[in-house]
């Protein structure tokens, strides 16, 4: 059983709120949930919305259908009503103008005056939704916030409990499911990012905020003091990336954030890690651009731009996070992966992913191994060789870590030690030293995840957050008769083939499958491997790309 319930209103009706009550009723009863948001940038009005789909297993991605429409204004029914299934349910103001047949309408008016809870919007439409799902009225008593003050809850449990009782209509009733053995957690992307930097031995971040970025630096402010940590909000974006690479190169495991506009004001500072060979991680929560473009809304494009996000050539990896438990898991690994090989490593989210929230299984730390490259030995008497020539991958040390060893870091070329060099034939050996890494990082690359038949006709090629919608459009073409698989990649650079090629023998069709205008993996993939895409399903309006969109393209094509 899998429903889906949309809430529809403007910016100050309070549905951030309404979304969290809901989801922890639904929590209670041992559901797996998967919610987005859809806002416009403005602080008051506006159409905005929050979808949260429920079901007894895990749920991959959002469903443009919807069973339960909680519209909170004239305007939300006129842009959503038509998504409704059939004899699915409408709850809207009694005086709403709407011809849907299957109508719940609440006085919200009324009831908030009645309660002197003008501004209670969020407790009526959750007690209308309550009783719409035929859940038990004591679930009102979880409409509450830690902060609030005992007084304010139980005006609000008042204002819920009568929109329950003037709500006359049950959708479906829907009963408690058998929670599993393991935790169950529930969080966004943003908050997923940051949770694994700290799993992963975060020691300091530094960043500027910028949509839809700033969550992560937000939710590792809460735990700067459990974890042990530094988060520290710098000027501007520049000032950012600098303060990072100074944080590392003194031995502080270090991380940065920004969108696609602030990336861009790092990028000289990138280079910087590159040839200083200084691993930081930074995290580019994509919107679509170019400018400010649409500052709350999703794309996935900017791969081209960090696949040459610097001045020369360097090594560096790219990361794309695929779901919230995989952004979990990727950001400690590009910790250890920028230690290893003391580079940068760039991870790609997207706005979509970052203000998703989805359930999953509470992760075993005890897999999670902090990685470091630190040279052990503690006085050598001599200037260091941080940059020896006889290995890509010489271990780091730090100023002060030996009373009479020097280290240097430096932007310019440099010889073994880091001291300034115009030599050509130290260049040509420093260019090989570090562009050596590339391919040193190749064994540690993950190959994409593939569902779907081995053999199956068609293949679907994506990356990043497209693996729900993805994983979701295979089952379902599948489901009706056809004969379609997906490669979804995370690792995007240096690009794992093994997968790909193999692949791209056995099947008759490759359509990639992006969030942006000109194709970028499917570009990439043409650069590195040669192996062309057959037809492309591409969308760039800001919204996500779901799963009977792509279902809809590929039956075009066959």
């Amino acid at each position: 059983m899998i429903k889906n319930i949309v809430i529809g209103g403007t910016a100050g009706h309070g549905i951030n709120t309404l979304s969290y009550f809901l989801v922890r009723i639904l929590r209670d009863h041992g559901y797996y949930i998967h919610s987005m948001k859809d806002y416009m940038s403005r602080v008051r009005g506006g159409a905005n919305f929050t979808q949260i789909r429920f079901g007894s297993k895990p749920i991959h991605s959002h469903d443009p259908k919807i069973d339960i429409l909680m519209a909170l204004n004239q305007e939300a029914i006129d842009l959503h009503s038509h998504r409704l299934r059939k004899g699915g349910f409408l709850i809207c103001d009694s005086e709403a103008q709407t011809d849907y047949l299957n109508v719940i309408r609440i006085p919200i008016k009324e009831i908030g005056a009645s309660n002197q809870n003008p501004r209670g919007i969020s407790s009526i439409a959750v007690g209308a939704i309550v009783k719409a799902l035929g859940l038990d009225k004591e679930d009102l008593r979880k409409i509450s916030i830690p902060k609030w003050p005992e007084a304010m809850v139980e005006k609000n449990y008042k204002t819920a409990l009568e929109a329950y009782n003037a709500s006359t209509k049950v959708y479906e009733k829907i009963e408690s499911v058998i929670k599993p053995d393991s935790d169950i957690l529930y969080m966004s992307g943003n908050q997923a990012i940051a949770l694994g930097a700290i799993a992963g031995g975060l020691d300091f971040y530094c960043a500027y905020p910028m949509a839809p970025s700033t969550g992560i630096m937000s939710t590792l402010s809460q735990f700067e003091k459990d974890a042990g940590i530094l988060v520290e909000q710098a000027e501007d974006e520049i000032a950012a990336m600098n303060v990072v690479i100074g944080a590392s190169a003194t031995g502080a495991r270090s991380m940065t954030g920004s969108s696609g506009g602030g990336l861009a004001l790092m990028v000289e500072a990138l280079g910087f890690a590159g040839i200083g060979e200084v691993p930081i991680v930074a995290v580019d929560v994509q919107r679509p651009g170019p400018a400010t473009g649409l500052p709350t809304r999703t794309e996935q494009s900017d791969l081209s731009f960090v696949l040459n996000a610097s001045q020369g050539e360097m090594p560096q990896m790219i990361i794309s996070v695929k779901s919230v438990e995989d952004a979990f898991y990727q950001t400690a690994r590009a910790l250890n992966i920028a230690e290893t090989y003391r580079l940068p490593v760039l991870i790609l989210s997207d706005q979509y992913l970052a203000d998703m929230s989805q359930s999953f299984e509470e992760p075993n730390l005890e897999d999670i191994k902090i990685i470091e490259n630190e040279d052990t030995q503690k006085d050598l008497g001599q200037l260091y060789k941080m940059y020896d020539l006889s290995s890509s991958l010489t271990p780091r040390m730090f100023p002060g870590q030996s009373g009479s060893t020097l280290t240097f870091t430096d932007s310019h070329e440099h010889d073994e030690v880091g001291h300034i060099t115009e030599d050509s034939e130290l260049r040509t050996q420093m260019m090989h030293r570090r562009m050596g890494k590339l391919k040193l990082l190749k064994k540690d690359l993950q190959e994409p995840d593939y569902f779907g038949p081995n053999s199956a006709e068609i293949v679907l090629v994506g990356w990043g957050s497209m693996y729900g919608p993805l994983k979701d459009a295979v089952e379902h073409l599948n489901n009706h008769g056809h004969s379609v698989g997906a490669l979804v990649f995370g690792d995007l650079f240096p690009l794992p083939e093994k997968k790909l090629r193999s692949y791209a023998t056995t099947a008759k069709t490759l359509v990639n499958v992006e969030m942006n205008y000109t194709g970028q993996l499917a570009r990439l993939i043409r650069m590195e491997t040669g192996i062309e895409m057959n037809h492309s399903i591409l969308k760039f309006d800001g919204r996500q790309l779901n799963f009977r969109e792509i279902a809809e393209q590929v039956k075009e094509l066959i």
